[in-house]
């Protein structure tokens, strides 16, 4: 099997080394391997958008008020945080969680997605749609039309709050898990879910409604920084969390989970300790395609237009590959500086990703001139690359 080209020479040292660095502890992410309580599960990375783990993943469930990141996600991109929404009647009094709405009280857009991340306010999640959607049916289908752009293939929404009035309101842990990936990468989303305690208005009284984040993880977990509870008598306890280390991303979602908070924690220390982000291809590497493409006499290169990192297991490592595949066969100087195809890596038979190419033209150095190269040492390359020199690089 080939390797990835930018898998030879030094970053293979760098790969062993790192098989020796990574736990001892690594475990096959087969279902049921975690002894997770819930019905179904999945765990994502955020960044790169690679479901680690799962269980159950596509089977068609209940989400309670998991449903409500939709609703978030959709009114940040749609809404302007500032518009001031006058509650209509439809929103007072709606059954189960609710932040105590009046009718004609006026609060911000802001406010609102406050009350509905961080106390879970059915009545704050019905004045949203309105506002957002028109109507409750208005606002799910803006809910359904993103689901199916961030690919939830598996997943209808009917309403805004998740509560059980349809059989027809379901989704899976794998799509709730994208969409977790997806709302967490809008920066008023990440606020809103994180904050542990808010102050909103509260018309009419002399005093702000204090707003308590019910996410426990927030103070259970190292890093936790989102993302919702959900609880209804059909749906039983789901939780969709997320936690940051070191610069990287982690969520989780567990549908009827009797034991949630210790499933996600669970999930999430384990894909912190098994996968590491590997760096596969860096910005502007000269990539060396299996045919020839230039002629002979042309001093010209393939250079890649970004870096691609994505987390792997120390067993993973082996399993990368490369292809290059051109928008057409041969290539001259006239096409310096164009975007000429993509190199796409796969992890064993999966295709994870593709950077652009684009045609650069090689400067020759003095070195390769006169016809020699220096030769780095072994131990001075596992010192380098110990050291971090080479994801600098």
């Amino acid at each position: 099997m080939k390797y990835l080209k930018r898998l030879s020479g030094v970053l293979v040292v760098f790969l062993l080394l790192q098989a020796f660095l990574l736990p001892l502890g690594e475990t096959k992410a087969a279902e049921g391997a975690l002894g997770i309580s819930a019905e179904a599960a999945a765990l994502i990375d955020v960044a790169s958008g690679r479901i680690l783990y799962q269980k159950n993943g596509d089977k068609k469930m209940r989400i309670a008020s998991l449903t409500k990141t939709m609703t978030a996600i959709v009114a940040i991109e749609e809404g302007n945080l500032k518009d001031v929404i006058q509650i209509p009647d439809e929103a007072v009094g709606v059954e189960g969680s609710s932040i105590y709405l009046r009718k004609g009280e006026r609060l911000t857009l802001e406010e609102l997605l406050y009350g509905l991340m961080l106390r879970s306010g059915n009545d704050a999640a019905t004045a949203i749609a309105i506002h957002i959607g028109g109507s409750v049916q208005g606002f799910a289908y803006k809910m359904n039309e993103k689901a199916a752009l961030i690919g939830m293939t598996h997943t209808n929404f009917m309403n805004p709050h998740g509560l059980d009035d349809s059989n027809m309101h379901y989704s899976t842990a794998n799509d709730m898990v994208k969409l977790s990936a997806y709302a967490l990468k809008n920066p008023t989303f990440r606020q809103i879910v994180s904050t542990k305690v808010k102050s909103i208005s509260w018309e009419g009284e002399s005093w702000d409604r204090r707003l308590q984040n019910k996410n426990k993880l927030l103070h259970l977990y190292e890093g936790a920084d989102g993302v919702k509870t959900g609880y209804t008598k059909l749906a039983k306890r789901c939780l969709a969390s997320s936690a940051t280390r070191d610069g990287r991303q982690l969520a989780a979602i567990t549908l009827n989970a009797p034991d949630d908070w210790n499933d996600s924690m669970k999930m999430m220390d384990w894909g912190f300790q098994t996968f590491k982000p590997t760096k596969l291809v860096g910005k502007g590497e000269a990539i060396d395609p299996d045919a020839p493409v230039f002629a002979s006499e042309d001093q010209l290169q393939l250079i890649t237009e970004n870096d691609f990192v994505y987390p792997l297991t120390r067993s993973e490592t082996t399993q990368v590959t490369s292809r290059v595949n051109l928008l057409q066969p041969r290539l001259g100087k006239q096409m310096v500086g164009k975007h000429v195809g993509f190199l796409q890596i796969y992890l064993g038979n999966q295709p994870i990703g593709q950077i652009p190419l684009t045609v650069k033209e090689a400067v020759p150095t003095l070195k390769s001139q006169l016809g020699f190269h220096a030769k780095e040492s072994f131990w001075s390359k596992l010192w380098r690359i110990a050291a971090g020199g080479l994801l600098d690089a």
